[in-house]
């Protein structure tokens, strides 16, 4: 599950040394993995419509989580390479929208990583983005409440604990369809929920 989406661009092209380099330091004291792409933008296509192939700012990783990017293409918009490459020729204006959708699953890196990650976007949102959305499907990017992020949490946790079970007890039957298996997977997941 995608716990966050993020979009936005960079609010000045000078920004990107300074914000790399801020990130490099982060993943550096906690000895993440990162990578930095191009450093700085070519002349004149900051804020332009189109776009060249090369990527600008860094990637990092923390523990037990998708990486996370905070790249850009040399119009100044977030995106990432694997997103480049999908969607950066795309004629499509619908396809167009997905090369500008970062997304990062969270949940197996636990709830302080995930509220790591959120008040380092809202740090570099009020520094150096503009226009930048975050939608949160664990809320707390939106209230900041903790108890309802620890509840979401867990229901999360609970669900997937509930399928795994699911699976281990019922295996599926020789002739069995997916269909018919998953249907049965997904009743017998409702009865232990409502004991």
């Amino acid at each position: 599950m995608g716990l966050s989406i993020h979009k936005g661009c960079l609010s000045d092209p000078a920004y990107l040394s300074e914000m790399i380099q801020e990130v490099k330091d982060i993943a550096e004291g906690f000895n993440w993995d990162y990578y930095i792409y191009e450093r700085e933008f070519p002349e004149n296509t900051f804020s332009r419509i189109d776009y060249n192939q090369n990527i600008y700012g860094i990637r990092f990783t923390i523990p037990n989580c998708e990486p996370i990017w905070i790249c850009f293409l040399s119009n100044g918009k977030m995106s990432n390479p694997f997103l480049l490459k999908f969607f950066g020729k795309g004629e499509n204006s619908s396809e167009q929208e997905y090369l500008y959708m970062l997304s990062v699953k969270t949940q197996y890196s636990g709830i302080e990583w995930h509220k790591f990650i959120i008040h380092l976007f809202k740090y570099f949102d009020k520094k150096y983005l503009k226009g930048f959305e975050m939608i949160d499907e664990r809320g707390y990017w939106e209230n900041g409440d903790e108890e309802i992020l620890e509840k979401n949490f867990k229901r999360y946790n609970d669900l997937m604990d509930s399928f795994s079970l699911a699976i281990e007890s019922y295996p599926k039957m020789a002739g069995e369809s997916f269909e018919a298996y998953f249907e049965k997977l997904i009743k017998q997941i409702k009865q232990n929920n409502t004991k």
